[in-house]
């Protein structure tokens, strides 16, 4: 496959296969994301932009790349509003920050 430059966006796929294009910008917030995408480190996702989670469900991603944004639009605020989370994807919820080293 062809090498690419970067883009200002990634692609985020879900082991469901859900597509998510985000921000390069927020999606580096994750640090296993940022090394992905670093070229210095010679992954395929920094050539392609694109990142496979083959453990990570289109639902969960989803809740992910908006608390990307999130994080994004309040890092530098105080009384910062609480994101809405449903209770029924807590765990998974924090086995993927886990994983994504957010």
């Amino acid at each position: 496959m062809a090498a690419q430059k970067q883009t200002d966006y990634v692609t985020l796929v879900s082991s469901d296969g859900f597509e998510f294009v985000v921000k390069r910008s927020c999606a580096t917030v994750a640090g296993a994301i940022k090394r992905m995408l670093d070229p210095s480190n010679n992954f395929a996702e920094s050539r392609t932009n694109r990142c496979v989670f083959e453990n990570i469900n289109g639902v969960v991603l989803e809740k992910v790349c908006e608390y990307f944004y999130y994080n994004e639009k309040y890092k530098d605020q105080k009384d910062v509003p609480d994101m809405d989370i449903p209770p029924e994807l807590c765990l998974e919820l924090l086995m993927a920050a886990d994983y994504l080293n957010t």
